[in-house]
């Protein structure tokens, strides 16, 4: 449908805009993790309260997911994609006005709410232009707007911080967002799927095993990826004894060795023709392995030499599920079957951070911190191995 010649223009651009709309929306989530003890100490809330923030960005987010992919299914990914980020810009730097703890949290939650939606989207625009030959390469473009939006928080917010306090990342971020929010309207294409005259019956999904599957195993791989970026930072500074920037360096570290890596991984299961299964299940308990050593380290020389090959485990799972789903689903419902999938893995977002912070709180111990991450994709790993790859679900044709 989608890898025509004279598409390949097309192709390409859609590509890059989806990229950089994810990347901003993951920089704007990552800011939280080098920002929130000076967000903290601004707006007088506790080391475990500072969990409950992380939270609320993440249930807003699950439901951005879970209805956004329907939304894209139904609209298209370009009207989707484009508006999600302008309103979560637009909440970024009203967040970087907040007066009040209250407040922040209530921001945090609507900046989630939106930027939920643009993952879906980016999922069902990538799809449409690219066929299966070529999907595990884009998708592994695509995703390393996750890792890239961790290093360009970690790069530039503990300097900001620094210079002109917290509140000037979020305005900055979030104007950043806006601004490419309205490029995206104006030149992304949807594919030709888009704008059907009925509702996507999402219904099949629900009954699934295979995406259930996948589902539980992304929550596992998110609980360990997203509980490392949330509360590596105060972590290190507070139970490995490093200063903040140092500490964004480490994290800029475990995912710059990603932007790399997702689209190779891609590339080579679509070359080999390996399936993704075995691969994602293997990357899975290497990640964590990866997070149990990691908390063993002590030192900001130890953590910078681990940190290239946990961010190798802590991302490279990512694309090689996420191409996973067009093969389950159908096109038809790629957006509705991404939001799902990705509504489940949030989970693992959502309740991560208050566990990692009651846990450090309780025993005050690194590497227990640690090893309650790595349980995540340990599971993950085990529910991978019951996942029948390419068994695709039967479609209704619409509803409404």
């Amino acid at each position: 449908m989608t890898d025509h010649t004279e598409s390949r223009g097309n192709r390409w651009l859609v590509l890059l805009l989806c990229w950089a709309s994810f990347t901003m929306t993951s920089a704007d989530r990552s800011a939280w993790g080098p920002a929130s003890a000076e967000v903290g100490a601004g707006l007088g809330v506790s080391l475990a309260g500072l969990g409950g923030f992380a939270t609320a960005y993440y249930a807003g987010y699950v439901i951005a997911s879970a209805f956004g992919g329907v939304l894209a299914d139904r609209l298209g990914g370009r009207v989707v994609l484009s508006g999600s980020l302008f309103a979560a810009g637009a909440f970024m730097v009203l967040f970087g006005s907040s007066p009040s703890a209250g407040a922040g949290l209530a921001l945090q939650a609507l900046i989630g709410l939106f930027a939920g939606a643009d993952y879906a989207a980016g999922v069902k625009l990538v799809t449409a232009w690219f066929g299966e030959r070529r999907r595990g390469t884009a998708v592994g473009v695509f995703l390393t707007a996750t890792s890239l939006g961790t290093v360009l928080a970690n790069a530039i917010v503990p300097t900001l911080i620094e210079g002109s306090g917290w509140r000037a990342s979020y305005h900055l971020f979030g104007g950043v967002s806006m601004a490419l929010a309205v490029l995206c309207l104006l030149l992304l294409k949807d594919g030709v799927s888009a704008g059907e005259s009925a509702w996507p019956d999402p219904r099949p999904l629900l009954a699934d095993r295979n995406l259930l599957l996948l589902g539980l195993a992304g929550f596992g791989g998110l609980w360990g990826t997203y509980g490392f970026v949330t509360w590596s930072n105060t972590l290190m500074v507070k139970g490995g004894g490093i200063d903040p920037v140092t500490a964004g360096g480490v994290v800029v570290l475990f995912g710059i060795v990603a932007v790399v890596c997702k689209p190779l991984i891609g590339l080579v299961t679509d070359v080999a023709g390996w399936g993704r299964k075995v691969p994602a299940a293997v990357v899975l308990l290497y990640f964590s392995f990866a997070l149990l050593v990691f908390g063993t380290m002590d030192s900001a020389g130890a953590f910078l030499a681990v940190a290239p090959f946990l961010g190798l485990g802590a991302y490279l799972y990512s694309p090689l599920m996420v191409a996973m789903i067009p093969g389950l689903s159908g096109e038809r419902l790629t957006g509705s079957a991404a939001g799902a999938t990705n509504a489940l893995w949030q989970l693992g977002s959502v309740t991560v951070p208050l566990v990692i912070g009651a846990v450090y709180q309780a025993t005050g111990s690194f590497p227990a911190a640690f090893a309650a991450l790595a349980a995540g994709p340990l599971a993950g790993a085990v529910l991978m191995a019951f996942v029948r790859e390419g068994q695709t679900v039967k479609v209704n044709r619409g509803i409404g």
